[in-house]
């Protein structure tokens, strides 16, 4: 049994950190398409209301947040790297420090995935406001990329969605270890008891 285990939990511990690197990865991408249509609409990049597209402003809108995403993406990768640190990988018995990588991967993970996609929510309506018919006409003049797509902010679902299954499966086999560490208990005392 604890054979199968130790391979399950290294299996969760690898998911983790490649969940977070495309969290990572997300981060980068996720102003690739408003940068592209939107930056060459501002006239004068020292006021930013000089604009040939009503709307466009989200894209300096959403430096703030996209700075704040890609500092958490990081610090996600760093907590999944604890999870190594600590061996929680290919530990036989749990100890505090792999209590303690688990708590706060999946904590820190849980909090991401709520305030980052209730702000991508917040980016998406404001993109959504863009007139549309005024990036067209720039974007035929200039030859820049026109896009109506909400793809970088509809794909959270996905990401954040892979972030909680891999957070799931992080507090299942703890609770799973917990359960194995104390059948082992159970059959030493047992044994001890026989010796007696």
């Amino acid at each position: 049994m604890y054979k199968k285990h130790l391979k399950v939990q290294k299996i969760i511990c690898l998911a983790a950190i490649i969940v977070s690197v495309i969290v990572f990865i997300y981060a980068l991408g996720i102003m690739t398409d408003l940068y592209d249509a939107l930056y060459s609409t501002m006239r004068n990049p020292a006021d930013h209301t000089q604009t040939d597209v009503p709307g466009s402003l989200i894209y300096y809108e959403m430096q703030a947040f996209n700075r704040y995403f890609l500092n958490c993406s990081i610090i996600l990768i760093l907590l999944a790297c604890l999870l190594f640190i600590t061996n929680t990988h290919c530990r036989r018995k749990y100890y505090i420090g792999n209590y303690i990588s688990i708590g706060a991967f999946s904590v820190f993970s849980i909090y991401l995935a709520i305030n980052a996609s209730r702000l991508i929510s917040i980016c998406k309506q404001k993109w959504l406001k863009v007139d549309f018919a005024a990036l067209k006409e720039h974007a035929d003049m200039w030859g820049t990329l026109y896009t109506e797509s909400t793809f970088w902010f509809d794909i959270r679902f996905l990401v954040f969605g892979l972030l909680l299954v891999v957070v799931a499966a992080l507090i299942g086999n703890a609770y799973w270890k917990m359960q194995l560490m104390k059948e082992e208990e159970q059959l030493l005392e047992a044994g001890r008891k026989v010796i007696s």
